[in-house]
């Protein structure tokens, strides 16, 4: 996602005027550098945040891979161009027709039918290149835990669509803070406070009124609580599925709910830039989050980050750690082309609280994300 022309805050205080920021580009030896995200210990500060905004830049200038769209990477079609090679015309042929035929039906769903793990693999990474070889890899790494594969729409909410599903399908019992009685009350409490958040943009609906963006929100949060609560009283695993395949077929909730949680994400924002000025402790990934030129404070986090969310872009490495605390979740991804590095199981955070739950998504470029189900009877036990 790039900003030609970022807004910015003039002042590092949260209600102050709005002014351009610039920012700035990464070099390409820079871009290729890896990102220091483990699954397990802290880095330093420092290096964090150099090696944070080295890979948010280089995944800027990444093509997004979306299984079997128009929107296809340089490395897939460099094997498909390969794989032609030892095909004939007709066979590429229907398998054109067949990939249209799909495009035009369950593409269009929210979160795909249930595939087994290594069918799915095999068909998208054919080729011999060493990318190919690194994706099947870990495809093989991930199947050791998970039988299957749902695919999720690419239409920059999947990071959004993908951990709420996954959280929604486990939930057994409402979260403490989604019960608060104050929880309703966000959007009134924090627009009496911040002006800037009447520039919040929602979906579809630009140039809305305060009173209106505040109503609008509340009601989004509302529904958030009422299908969270809906779905962890079904107690049949099979009723929660179906469940869960009906809310992510109404897209309406569906992208309402998502707007809760890029709001969920504001406040928790605001909650950890104002301890910080306090003096008070906050996670290593805070420090990143506003250590970007984009969002050095909650008002710019908005205006050139949360408002394009869905819009022109997804979510950042970093942003998942945010939208991870807003929830109070563990989100685990398996980030498959770093199979065989450290980074192959990223925690996000990475040093998340006991007693929060974890949820499993899975990666090819850090940009789209899709999710294992059915656990393997030997993982489980």
């Amino acid at each position: 996602m790039k900003h030609k022309n970022e807004v910015g805050v003039a002042s590092e205080e949260l209600g102050s005027a709005n002014a351009p920021a610039d920012q700035t580009e990464q070099t390409t030896s820079e871009i290729r550098q890896d990102c220091v995200y483990r699954s397990s210990g802290r880095p330093e500060k420092t290096d964090m945040i150099k090696s944070l905004v080295m890979d948010q830049d280089a995944s800027r200038n990444c093509e997004l891979y979306l299984p079997g769209s128009g929107n296809r990477s340089a490395v897939e079609s460099f094997e498909e161009s390969e794989e032609d090679m030892y095909r004939d015309e007709e066979e590429i042929e229907r398998e054109k027709i067949l990939l249209s035929e799909t495009n035009s039906s369950e593409y269009k769903l929210s979160v795909s039918p249930e595939m087994d793990i290594m069918e799915y693999c095999m068909k998208e990474w054919r080729g011999n290149t060493p990318a190919a070889k690194r994706m099947r890899k870990g495809y093989e790494a991930v199947a050791q835990k998970f039988a299957s594969i749902r695919r999720i729409r690419g239409d920059n909410y999947c990071a959004f669509r993908a951990t709420l599903f996954q959280i929604l399908s486990q939930a057994t019992q409402l979260p403490r803070w989604l019960q608060s009685e104050d929880f309703t009350m966000l959007p009134e409490n924090l627009l009496s406070k911040y002006d800037w958040i009447k520039q919040w943009q929602l979906r579809q609906k630009p140039g809305k009124r305060m009173g209106e963006i505040r109503d609008e929100i509340k009601e989004y949060l509302i529904l958030l609580r009422q299908k969270w609560k809906n779905i962890s009283e079904i107690k049949g695993p099979l009723e929660k599925q179906e469940a869960c395949d009906k809310l992510f077929k109404n897209e309406e909730e569906e992208y309402s709910l998502y707007e809760a949680l890029k709001f969920l994400m504001l406040n928790t924002a605001i909650e950890l830039y104002n301890a910080d000025k306090s003096g008070k402790r906050v996670p290593v990934f805070s420090w990143l989050l506003f250590a970007r030129d984009t969002s050095s404070n909650p008002c710019q986090l908005m205006q050139n980050h949360l408002n394009h969310i869905g819009h022109s872009g997804g979510l950042e490495q970093v942003e998942m750690f945010l939208l991870a605390y807003a929830l109070q979740y563990t989100i685990q991804v398996y980030r498959l082309y770093k199979h065989s590095t450290d980074e192959f199981i990223t925690l996000y955070p990475n040093d998340p609280e006991e007693d929060w739950p974890v949820v499993t998504l899975i990666t090819e470029d850090d940009r789209h994300y899709n999710i294992p189900v059915r656990m393997c009877q030997e993982t489980m036990l």
